[in-house]
Protein backbone atom coordinates (compact mmCIF):
# COMPACT_ATOMS: atom_id res chain seq x y z
CA UNK A 1 0.00 0.00 0.00
CA UNK A 2 1.87 3.15 -1.31
CA UNK A 3 2.19 5.91 1.78
CA UNK A 4 2.78 2.96 4.13
CA UNK A 5 -0.53 2.10 6.50
CA UNK A 6 -2.56 4.04 9.06
CA UNK A 7 -0.67 3.90 11.44
CA UNK A 8 2.70 4.51 10.23
CA UNK A 9 1.15 7.65 8.58
CA UNK A 10 -0.05 8.43 12.12
CA UNK A 11 3.62 7.89 13.95
CA UNK A 12 5.27 9.49 11.47
CA UNK A 13 3.00 12.90 11.84
CA UNK A 14 3.36 12.66 15.12
CA UNK A 15 7.08 12.39 15.31
CA UNK A 16 6.96 15.15 13.25
CA UNK A 17 4.51 17.59 15.68
CA UNK A 18 7.18 16.69 17.90
CA UNK A 19 10.03 17.67 15.90
CA UNK A 20 8.53 20.80 14.93
CA UNK A 21 7.15 22.07 18.93
CA UNK A 22 10.70 21.24 19.64
CA UNK A 23 12.11 23.72 16.91
CA UNK A 24 9.40 26.70 18.16
CA UNK A 25 10.77 26.12 22.01
CA UNK A 26 12.20 30.13 22.82
CA UNK A 27 16.12 30.67 22.88
CA UNK A 28 17.00 33.98 25.11
CA UNK A 29 19.37 35.83 23.96
CA UNK A 30 20.98 38.64 25.64
CA UNK A 31 22.95 41.67 23.65
CA UNK A 32 25.72 43.86 25.35
CA UNK A 33 27.20 47.00 23.89
CA UNK A 34 29.90 47.48 25.69
CA UNK A 35 31.04 51.00 27.00
CA UNK A 36 32.73 52.42 30.21
CA UNK A 37 30.45 55.00 31.00
CA UNK A 38 27.44 53.11 30.08
CA UNK A 39 27.07 49.62 29.20
CA UNK A 40 23.71 49.03 27.03
CA UNK A 41 22.10 45.46 27.53
CA UNK A 42 18.87 44.14 25.69
CA UNK A 43 17.04 40.58 26.30
CA UNK A 44 14.89 38.98 23.55
CA UNK A 45 13.71 35.61 22.61
CA UNK A 46 13.45 33.61 19.52
CA UNK A 47 10.29 31.53 18.87
CA UNK A 48 10.13 30.48 15.84
CA UNK A 49 10.73 33.35 13.46
CA UNK A 50 9.18 35.72 15.62
CA UNK A 51 11.52 38.14 18.28
CA UNK A 52 9.73 39.23 21.26
CA UNK A 53 10.83 41.96 24.16
CA UNK A 54 12.01 40.89 26.91
CA UNK A 55 14.05 43.64 29.23
CA UNK A 56 16.56 46.13 28.51
CA UNK A 57 18.29 49.10 30.24
CA UNK A 58 22.35 50.64 31.24
CA UNK A 59 24.88 50.03 33.20
CA UNK A 60 26.39 52.99 34.62
CA UNK A 61 29.66 52.67 36.69
CA UNK A 62 30.77 55.93 38.45
CA UNK A 63 33.31 57.53 36.18
CA UNK A 64 35.20 58.50 39.20
CA UNK A 65 36.29 55.58 40.54
CA UNK A 66 39.39 53.22 39.65
CA UNK A 67 39.32 51.19 36.15
CA UNK A 68 39.62 48.42 38.09
CA UNK A 69 36.79 49.00 40.05
CA UNK A 70 34.63 50.28 37.40
CA UNK A 71 35.82 47.01 35.00
CA UNK A 72 34.64 45.06 38.27
CA UNK A 73 31.54 46.71 38.17
CA UNK A 74 30.56 46.16 34.89
CA UNK A 75 31.56 42.45 35.30
CA UNK A 76 29.48 42.14 38.07
CA UNK A 77 26.37 43.86 36.99
CA UNK A 78 26.35 41.68 33.74
CA UNK A 79 26.67 38.77 36.10
CA UNK A 80 23.49 39.65 38.30
CA UNK A 81 21.65 39.89 34.39
CA UNK A 82 22.83 36.61 33.62
CA UNK A 83 21.27 35.08 37.31
CA UNK A 84 18.02 37.11 36.32
CA UNK A 85 17.72 36.39 32.88
CA UNK A 86 18.92 33.26 32.54
CA UNK A 87 19.72 33.80 28.33
CA UNK A 88 20.86 31.05 26.01
CA UNK A 89 22.96 32.64 24.07
CA UNK A 90 24.55 36.27 24.28
CA UNK A 91 26.09 38.82 21.63
CA UNK A 92 28.54 41.49 21.88
CA UNK A 93 29.33 44.07 19.88
CA UNK A 94 33.00 44.15 19.24
CA UNK A 95 35.26 47.17 19.48
CA UNK A 96 35.32 49.98 16.62
CA UNK A 97 39.22 51.07 16.85
CA UNK A 98 39.68 54.46 17.08
CA UNK A 99 43.27 55.80 15.22
CA UNK A 100 42.78 59.60 16.61
CA UNK A 101 42.15 58.20 20.07
CA UNK A 102 44.03 54.25 20.87
CA UNK A 103 43.65 54.89 24.68
CA UNK A 104 39.99 55.21 24.21
CA UNK A 105 39.78 52.20 22.29
CA UNK A 106 41.90 50.03 24.72
CA UNK A 107 39.78 50.85 27.73
CA UNK A 108 36.38 50.08 25.47
CA UNK A 109 38.41 47.10 24.78
CA UNK A 110 38.50 46.52 28.55
CA UNK A 111 35.53 47.21 29.51
CA UNK A 112 34.14 44.42 26.64
CA UNK A 113 36.71 42.30 27.98
CA UNK A 114 34.98 42.44 31.06
CA UNK A 115 31.22 41.93 29.81
CA UNK A 116 32.95 38.41 27.67
CA UNK A 117 34.16 37.04 31.02
CA UNK A 118 30.77 37.17 32.77
CA UNK A 119 29.10 35.40 30.28
CA UNK A 120 31.93 33.30 29.58
CA UNK A 121 32.16 32.22 33.46
CA UNK A 122 28.36 31.85 33.35
CA UNK A 123 29.02 29.07 30.29
CA UNK A 124 27.21 31.48 27.70
CA UNK A 125 28.31 30.90 23.91
CA UNK A 126 29.71 34.59 23.30
CA UNK A 127 28.99 35.41 19.47
CA UNK A 128 30.88 38.87 18.54
CA UNK A 129 29.77 40.98 15.78
CA UNK A 130 31.73 44.91 14.09
CA UNK A 131 28.96 47.23 14.31
CA UNK A 132 28.72 47.03 10.56
CA UNK A 133 27.38 43.78 10.83
CA UNK A 134 25.00 44.73 13.31
CA UNK A 135 23.59 47.89 11.32
CA UNK A 136 23.68 45.41 7.96
CA UNK A 137 21.54 42.84 9.93
CA UNK A 138 18.95 45.85 11.66
CA UNK A 139 18.84 48.41 9.01
CA UNK A 140 19.86 47.02 5.55
CA UNK A 141 23.27 49.01 5.63
CA UNK A 142 26.61 48.95 7.31
CA UNK A 143 26.33 52.59 7.19
CA UNK A 144 23.24 53.20 9.42
CA UNK A 145 23.73 56.22 11.87
CA UNK A 146 22.18 55.75 15.91
CA UNK A 147 18.82 57.26 15.24
CA UNK A 148 18.05 54.30 12.22
CA UNK A 149 19.26 51.61 14.44
CA UNK A 150 16.72 52.92 17.42
CA UNK A 151 13.85 53.27 15.15
CA UNK A 152 14.31 49.52 13.40
CA UNK A 153 14.88 48.24 17.02
CA UNK A 154 11.29 49.91 18.14
CA UNK A 155 10.01 48.46 14.72
CA UNK A 156 11.53 44.59 15.62
CA UNK A 157 10.57 45.42 18.81
CA UNK A 158 7.35 47.42 19.55
CA UNK A 159 7.18 46.30 23.25
CA UNK A 160 10.18 47.75 24.30
CA UNK A 161 8.84 51.22 24.76
CA UNK A 162 11.57 53.76 24.86
CA UNK A 163 15.11 53.42 25.27
CA UNK A 164 18.27 55.07 25.30
CA UNK A 165 20.94 54.95 22.76
CA UNK A 166 22.87 52.25 24.44
CA UNK A 167 19.89 49.98 25.34
CA UNK A 168 18.80 50.44 21.81
CA UNK A 169 22.42 49.35 20.87
CA UNK A 170 22.24 46.11 22.69
CA UNK A 171 19.24 45.27 21.94
CA UNK A 172 20.42 45.58 17.92
CA UNK A 173 23.18 43.15 18.87
CA UNK A 174 20.71 40.45 20.61
CA UNK A 175 18.89 40.58 17.10
CA UNK A 176 21.82 40.04 14.78
CA UNK A 177 22.67 37.03 17.36
CA UNK A 178 19.07 36.00 16.61
CA UNK A 179 19.72 36.31 12.84
CA UNK A 180 23.31 34.82 12.86
CA UNK A 181 21.56 31.58 14.80
CA UNK A 182 21.81 27.86 12.50
CA UNK A 183 19.05 26.00 12.04
CA UNK A 184 20.95 23.24 13.86
CA UNK A 185 21.93 25.78 16.51
CA UNK A 186 18.15 26.36 17.53
CA UNK A 187 17.57 22.62 17.25
CA UNK A 188 20.23 21.53 19.33
CA UNK A 189 19.06 24.22 22.07
CA UNK A 190 15.13 23.22 21.87
CA UNK A 191 15.93 19.74 22.73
Amino acid sequence: MPGGTKTENSKTSLTLLVMLDAMVQSIRILGIDPGLRQTGWGVITLEGARLSHVAHGTISVAPALPLASRLAGIFSEISDLVALHAPDVAGVEETLVNTANPRSALKLGQARGAAMAALARAGLSVSEFAPRAIKLAIVGTGRADKDQIGFMVKRLLPRAGAMGADAADALACAICTAHHLSAADIVRRAV
